[in-house]
């Protein structure tokens, strides 16, 4: 079995762009890896799901968004949203800012953190992600910085974690996207501001992201990212980007179902597409053998030191290795790693991303200049 791609952190990856918009804004002490044009103010649009290899199986649907100069990224690993949002606030791989997938453990405790839910109190977010944020680089040097995007989001323990230095804009819907990004451009001398939009993600989730419903949600986002490039201040650069892809497993495989995938194991972490294993004392080895026994050539199975070595997260920062899980499953064929008893929300889904694979890892960076 060949040896998965790994993400481009340092010179085309997502935690790639963040440093180079603000670099581009005149903001010191940050590279312009991406070799961004000089710009008073930028906007960086964030599609949830909109990856580079459905962008381009879809390039009818999306008109303006297949006009416009660009190319892909790597996401990190894994490619979700969690890690993704983390780099795209810190400018750090997800080994940097340690967000390293919808499910880690909080090391010690035997119990796992959903970061996209963050139900657990005891959990301090500014702790949990202590990495400087990029709207607090951009702030302290003047820079008038501002995240937009749905309202039930202010707050959470995610938004804790990844949008701290920024002014919260709340909107409800994509005529508030549009108009409160305009606003937030226009204020200040320079500023940097940053749109979210989730309905593309959550409709793949559901329905798929071959499915009639995910096709006409990606006419909304065309037009979305359309309607704010026509209302840019002058001397102003939109960058459309997303978080991963997606794609829609066909085949199962249930942790639940299958004593020989939970012999040894204390915790199921991650999700279906990049599966954490936390072996109990000891059991390390039997977990690795077993995993890749049931998997075979269907995924990549591997020991969290060699994922680790390999680069598959950056480079991992002191206090966040026991995270990851001791053996790392990430599915490379049409498969699924389900546990429909621990997990039935996840097990439900039809489309789903994580993998290392193009489809998931590639996400498109497009520009628009207002001159």
């Amino acid at each position: 079995m060949s040896a998965p791609p790994v993400p481009r952190y340092g010179t085309s990856a997502l935690a790639d762009l963040p440093p180079s918009v603000l670099a581009s804004l005149g903001v010191p002490g940050v590279r312009n890896v991406l070799d961004l044009p000089a710009a008073r103010r930028a906007c960086v649009l964030i599609v949830d799901g909109l990856g580079w290899e459905l962008l381009q199986a879809h390039r009818d649907l999306a008109p303006f968004l297949s006009s416009l100069q660009g190319g892909p990224l790597t996401a990190g690993f894994p490619a979700t949203t969690v890690a993704s949002l983390g780099s795209l606030a810190t400018g750090l791989p997800p080994g940097g800012h340690g967000l390293l997938g919808v499910q880690v453990a909080i090391p010690g405790t035997g119990r796992l953190l959903n970061c996209l839910r963050w139900q657990d109190e005891t959990v301090d977010p500014a702790t949990f992600q202590p990495a400087p944020t990029m709207y607090e680089r951009a702030a302290a040097d003047g820079v008038r910085t501002a995240y937009v995007a749905l309202g039930e989001y202010k707050g959470s323990g995610l938004s804790l974690a990844t949008v701290r230095g920024a002014d919260y804009v709340k909107a409800g819907g994509l005529g508030q996207l549009v108009g409160r990004a305009e606003k937030a451009l226009r204020e200040g001398e320079r500023s940097f501001v940053t749109v979210y939009h989730a309905d593309l993600d959550a409709t793949g989730h559901r329905f798929g992201a071959d499915s009639p419903d995910w096709r006409h949600q990606l006419r909304f986002v065309d037009l979305l990212a359309e309607q704010i490039a026509e209302v840019l201040p002058p001397e102003t650069a939109l960058y459309v980007t997303a978080d991963h892809g997606m794609v829609d497993p066909t085949e199962r495989v249930d942790v639940d179902a299958t004593p020989a995938l939970q012999r040894g194991v204390a915790l199921i972490g991650g999700d279906a597409r990049a599966r954490y294993v936390y072996s109990e004392p000891g059991a390390e080895a039997e977990v690795l053998d077993a995993w890749r026994d049931v998997l075979g050539d269907r995924a990549w199975v591997v020991p969290r030191d060699e994922a680790v070595a390999a680069g598959w997260f950056g480079e991992v920062a002191p206090g966040l290795l026991e995270r990851i899980g001791d053996v790392i499953a990430v599915p490379r064929t049409d498969l699924a790693i389900v546990a429909s008893e621990r997990e039935p929300w996840l097990a439900r889904m039809v489309g789903m991303h994580g993998s290392l694979v193009p489809a998931e890892l590639l996400v498109p960076l497009l520009r628009v200049t207002r001159p």
